[in-house]
C-alpha cells in the first residue's frame, strides 16, 4: 500500500504538467479524460515505485497519445473502407432507397394519414402537435382549449387506431 500511496502523491504532484503535456499534444478537450486513462495505466504498472517517476508518467502519456493517434487513423480508415463499399454513399449521407421501398413507405404513409383523419380533426392535430412537433400535453390543451383529459383520451385514440393499422399492415 505505501508504494501505491508514493504513486498517488507523485501522480497528483505531476498532474498539471501531465495536463499540459497532453493538451500540447492535441488531447483537446479529451485530455481530463486521457489522465483518468493514464492514472489507470500507472496504479496498474507492475512496478509502482518506477511508475512514479517522472519521466516514466510522461512516457506512459507519451504512450498513451500514440494509442489514441494510431486508434483515430484506424477509425479513419475503417470509415473510408466502409464507405468505399457502400453504393451512393457521400459525406454521411445513406443511399436514397430503391423504388420498391420507397412505394412502401409512402403507402404506409398514407395509410397512416387515412387511419388519423378517420379519427376526426383535433384527434389527429393533437397527435401531430404532441409526437411529431413535440409540444407538451398541457400546452396542447390551452391551445385547443379542451382539458388535459381530453388530450389523453385523443392520444390513447390516435395511439389505437395506429397500434390497429400496424396490425394490418403486418398481417398483409
Amino acid at each position: 500500500m505505501a508504494f501505491h500511496s508514493k504513486l498517488e502523491q507523485a501522480y497528483l504532484a505531476q498532474r498539471p504538467r501531465l495536463l499540459r503535456f497532453l493538451i500540447a499534444r492535441g488531447a483537446g478537450d479529451a485530455a481530463e479524460d486521457l489522465l483518468q486513462e493514464l492514472w489507470l495505466r500507472l496504479a496498474g504498472a507492475g512496478d509502482p515505485e518506477a511508475a512514479a517517476h517522472p519521466a516514466y508518467m510522461l512516457r506512459a502519456a507519451d504512450r498513451l497519445m500514440i494509442d489514441r493517434f494510431r486508434s483515430r487513423r484506424q477509425e479513419v480508415l475503417r470509415e473510408q473502407a466502409w464507405s468505399e463499399v457502400q453504393p451512393g454513399l457521400v459525406e454521411d449521407i445513406a443511399p436514397a432507397p430503391d423504388a420498391e421501398r420507397s412505394l412502401a413507405a409512402r403507402q404506409h404513409f398514407a395509410a397512416v394519414e387515412r387511419a388519423l383523419a378517420a379519427l376526426g380533426a383535433r384527434p389527429a392535430a393533437i397527435f401531430r402537435r404532441h409526437r411529431i412537433e413535440g409540444v407538451a400535453q398541457r400546452a396542447i390543451a390551452a391551445e385547443f382549449g379542451v382539458s388535459l383529459s381530453t388530450v389523453e383520451s385523443d392520444l390513447r385514440r390516435a395511439y389505437a387506431a395506429l397500434a390497429d393499422l400496424r396490425r394490418t399492415l403486418d398481417e398483409a
